[in-house]
């Protein structure tokens, strides 16, 4: 029998009888803006998982670089390669095996999220996402070429970084860096391909490593699913229309009743954080189904 070595917003990291193996167990919580809504969505755990497998696959097949999964031993859990956790900024040797990367990788392909609010305050311009200085961008605009952002990991919330930080964080060397960056731009590459021929449009989305032996970058975590990356239906945005196929339309939710901004404003102001509320109901619904959809329609197997 396991035990709970590590329980996240939406999923929990168990033992195993081997010491070199866990056990992911993908939950039906979901979150947003960093705080656990207190509503579940039905089978989301199981299509979180099925979803995250079958890109490993992909990756794997297609020889990209290693990954931790060993085998999908439940329709809602995974057994991957353990790899030592080191949270304290920095202090992973740099010639450290078997660990994790303390940082996440996110690859823009579409100006959206957090990237359209950063460039709506001003706080990045037309230039910052590579396209001619002056110019003047709209939401859900195609971005010229991949947009590459390194955030932190184990911070209360998530932040950007900038080279030199994530480097002093992490503690790869250049080359190291680069390698997971060329990695992450190569995934990209079969996940927009195999969802443009499945009608949808891979927005962007995370990924996080690990060193193995030789600190050779190894996939881990999940990746290609709802909650990791955004999704926008194809035939609609050739339309000038976006239809939200993510958890992007359960964080519009809460833009929308005001949350969102009440949050934010406690946060930055330094005081207590405001309680996310409930789901609606109808919310719910649309949501399990959506899960369970966007699984068979970015996998092409049945859920």
């Amino acid at each position: 029998m396991g035990e709970l070595i590590y329980q996240g917003k939406v999923k929990e990291v168990w033992s195993t009888d081997s010491p070199d193996v866990i056990e992911f167990r993908y939950t039906d919580q979901i979150s947003a803006f960093d705080q656990i809504i207190p509503s579940l969505i039905p089978r989301k755990g199981e299509s979180l998982n099925r979803t995250s497998a079958h890109w490993f696959k992909m990756v794997e097949e297609a020889g990209i670089c290693e990954t931790h999964v060993i085998r999908v031993n439940a329709p809602d859990r995974i057994l991957a390669r353990k790899f030592e956790v080191i949270q304290e900024p920095g202090a992973i040797d740099k010639d450290a095996e078997n660990v994790f990367v303390p940082l996440e990788v996110i690859c823009r392909h579409y100006l959206a999220g957090s990237g359209w609010r950063r460039y709506e305050r001003g706080e990045a311009d037309a230039e910052e996402f590579g396209f001619e200085k002056g110019t003047k961008l709209s939401e859900g605009i195609k971005l010229p070429q991949p947009y590459l952002e390194v955030s932190t990991k184990f911070e209360p919330f998530d932040r950007l970084l900038d080279r030199e930080e994530a480097l002093l964080i992490s503690n790869l060397t250049e080359q190291e860096l680069d390698s997971i960056l060329e990695i992450v731009l190569k995934i990209d590459e079969i996940i927009n391909k195999e969802a443009l021929s499945r009608g949808l449009i891979h927005v962007d989305g995370k990924k996080e490593f690990a060193l193995g032996k030789n600190r050779v970058p190894v996939l881990v975590d999940s990746f290609g699913t709802l909650d990791e990356d955004r999704w926008w239906d194809a035939e609609a945005y050739d339309r000038g229309e976006i239809i939200q196929l993510s958890k992007e339309s359960v964080r519009q939710h809460y833009l929308d009743t005001g949350h969102h901004d009440v949050l934010y404003a406690a946060r930055k102001n330094g005081s207590e954080e405001p309680p996310i509320p409930e789901l609606p109901q109808e919310i719910i619904n649309a949501t399990s189904k959506l899960y369970s959809d966007m699984f068979e329609r970015l996998t092409g197997s049945q859920f």
